[in-house]
């Protein structure tokens, strides 16, 4: 988002180039802002909760990752064999 080139003489083109800079500056830090609002509730939950559901949410994922890997985690062969029967199967 850079608005600023070609408009007027340089300075001009500077101070929009730095207007434009703050703005894509303040609106990342109020989406990064708004990014631990799903995780605390009405109440405002202190930091410990927020910390055991951050830590207990990423060890899930860890958990869906290595069974994701253990599904797809195929050799060569595996992988011509799976497309066989797959084509083999469509006939």
């Amino acid at each position: 988002m850079i608005i600023g080139f070609g408009f007027g003489s340089p300075l001009t083109a500077l101070l929009m180039l730095v207007v434009t800079a703050s703005l894509s500056y303040f609106f990342f830090k109020a989406i990064r802002g708004r990014r631990n609002v799903d995780w605390t509730d009405d109440r405002g939950s202190d930091i410990s909760e927020l910390r055991r559901r951050k830590r207990a949410y990423y060890y899930e994922q860890r958990q869906r990752a290595r069974e994701l890997m253990d599904a797809y985690d195929l050799t060569d062969q595996e992988i011509e064999e799976r497309i066989n029967r797959e084509l083999d199967g469509e006939k």
